[in-house]
C-alpha cells in the first residue's frame, strides 16, 4: 500500500513520472519466457515474478534471471532515480544490478521493518523469552540462533551491508526505525524520515450517541498472529468488570489465524470463548471496506508486541477521527501522542490495557478531547512531493559529482 500510494503520490507532482514494478508469486503462475509480465495492470505498472527468494541473506537463489531480465528492464526504462520498498521477490543482489546498468543513478531503499538487522522475521524479539531485543549484536544474535553462529550470522550482515553501502538514501516513516539502522551501522547522513502517504476515500461519520452516552464501541483491524497482540488484548476485554464494561463491543476484523501455530490459535480461541458475547469477530476485510467498519468505531486498538514503525492502520484511524489505544514502545508510540490524539498502555500488558479501555468507556468527554486532538495523515500526493525533494537533491549531488570527476580528469 505504502509504495503503490507513492508511485500514485510522485505521478502528481508536476515534471515526474512513475513506473511501478512489484514482486508477485505463486498462486500467480510465472510467464514461460520471462518472469516480467502485467496481468492487465497501467502501462507504468509492471510484475516480477520470483519464487526462489533467500530470507536468510535476503538475496535470490536465481541470479541470472535478475541479471538478464531485471538489468533489461533497467536498460530498457532507464530511470533517474530507483527506490525500492523492499527486495522481497528481487533479491539484495538487485541493488548492485542498478549500479552495473545505470551507473550512478540515485538509489533510494525505503525501510518498512528490521528484517535485515534481525533474522526473527525482523521483530527483534528474542527467540527463547519473547523480550524486546533493543540492539543486534552478533553475539546476542547468536544466543537466539546458536544452530546459525555468531559467524554465519556476522557474514550475512557483511553481506546485506556490502549492497546497502551501494545506496544513496534510506528512507522510512518513523525515527524509532531509523534510530534502529543508525545503530546498526548505517551512515546517519543517508537517513530520511518520510511520513507514508494515505488514500483514506471519504472519513466515516462519527457514530451517533445519546448526550452523556458513552464511546465504548472498540474495534482491531490487523492479520491474527503471535506479534500483533490479539492474545492481550481478547485477555484484557476478559478482565473489565462487568459493570463497566456494559453493553460494549469490541469488534475484530483480522484473517489468517489459521496459518498460524497450532497452540496459539488454540489459545485464541480459547480467550474468544472467555469473553464470549463480549467480542464480534467479523474475519478478514477488503481496503475499501474499512470506511464502513469504522461507521460503528470509537477506539482502534494497536496491541502490538513487538516494535512496530508505522502501522498502517493508525493512519487509517487517524484519517477516519478514531483516538487510537496503542501500545507504548516503537513507531506505535512515536504516531500515537498519549493523551492528546490517543492513549497508550504498557506494552503486553493485559490488566494494563484493561485499565486504560476502562478509563475509555467511563470518560465520554476524554474521547472528545482525543478527537480534536488528531491531525490528519499525509496524502500520497504530500508524501510524493517529500519524495521529489529528495531524490531533486540527490540528483543534484549526482550531477555535481560527474563535473568534479570530469574535471579531475581531464
Amino acid at each position: 500500500m505504502a509504495s503503490y500510494n507513492l508511485h500514485c503520490g510522485i505521478k502528481a507532482q508536476e515534471g515526474w513520472h512513475s513506473h511501478y514494478l512489484a514482486g508477485v508469486s505463486p498462486p500467480v503462475a510465472a510467464h514461460p519466457e520471462s518472469p516480467l509480465m502485467s496481468l492487465e495492470r497501467a502501462a507504468d505498472e509492471s510484475l516480477y515474478w520470483s519464487d526462489d527468494f533467500d530470507w536468510f541473506y535476503l538475496g535470490t537463489k536465481n541470479l541470472g534471471n535478475l541479471m538478464q531480465h531485471f538489468e533489461r528492464f533497467l536498460s530498457d526504462l532507464q530511470p533517474d532515480v530507483v527506490n525500492f520498498h523492499h527486495v522481497m521477490g528481487f533479491g539484495v543482489e538487485a541493488i548492485h544490478c542498478i549500479r552495473r546498468v545505470l551507473g550512478d543513478v540515485p538509489i533510494v531503499y525505503t525501510l518498512h521493518e528490521f528484517l535485515p538487522i534481525c533474522v526473527n522475521h525482523g521483530q527483534m524479539i528474542k527467540t527463547k523469552t519473547h523480550a524486546l531485543c533493543t540492539k543486534a549484536s552478533p553475539s546476542d544474535c547468536g544466543m537466539c540462533f546458536p544452530e546459525i553462529g555468531r559467524a554465519t550470522l556476522k557474514r550475512r550482515e557483511i553481506y546485506i551491508k556490502s549492497f546497502f553501502d551501494q545506496v544513496d538514501a534510506f528512507v522510512s516513516p518513523s525515527h524509532f526505525l531509523l534510530s534502529r539502522f543508525e545503530d546498526w551501522g548505517l551512515p546517519k547522513d543517508k537517513l530520511v524520515m518520510i511520513e507514508n502517504g494515505l488514500e483514506g476515500g471519504v472519513p466515516a461519520p462519527i457514530r451517533p450517541i445519546k448526550p452523556g452516552a458513552p464511546r465504548n464501541r472498540f474495534a482491531y483491524f490487523g492479520q491474527l498472529n503471535p506479534f500483533k497482540g490479539i492474545k492481550v488484548l481478547i485477555d484484557a476485554v476478559t478482565r473489565i468488570p462487568a459493570d463497566v464494561w456494559g453493553d460494549s463491543l469490541l469488534y475484530v476484523y483480522g484473517g489468517n489465524l489459521e496459518h498460524q501455530p497450532e497452540e496459539f490459535q488454540a489459545s485464541v480461541k480459547d480467550l474468544f470463548r472467555q469473553a464470549r458475547n463480549r467480542i464480534r469477530f467479523g474475519g478478514s476485510y477488503k481496503s475499501h471496506e474499512l470506511p464502513e467498519l469504522m461507521r460503528n468505531t470509537d477506539w482502534v486498538l494497536v496491541p502490538s508486541t513487538w516494535w512496530e514503525n508505522a502501522p498502517v492502520v493508525i493512519q487509517e484511524a487517524q484519517f477516519h477521527g478514531r483516538p487510537v489505544i496503542a501500545s507504548n514502545i516503537g513507531g506505535m508510540a512515536e504516531k500515537v501522542r498519549d493523551q492528546i490524539d490517543g492513549l497508550h498502555f504498557q506494552v503486553s500488558n493485559p490488566d494494563n490495557l484493561a485499565e486504560t479501555m476502562a478509563r475509555a468507556i467511563r470518560e465520554p468527554q476524554l474521547w472528545d478531547r482525543l478527537h480534536s486532538g488528531i491531525q490528519p495523515p499525509i496524502t500520497a500526493p504530500d508524501s510524493g512531493q517529500f519524495h521529489v525533494e529528495l531524490f531533486e537533491k540527490l540528483l543534484v549531488r549526482q550531477t555535481a559529482a560527474r563535473r568534479l570527476a570530469q574535471t579531475a580528469a581531464e
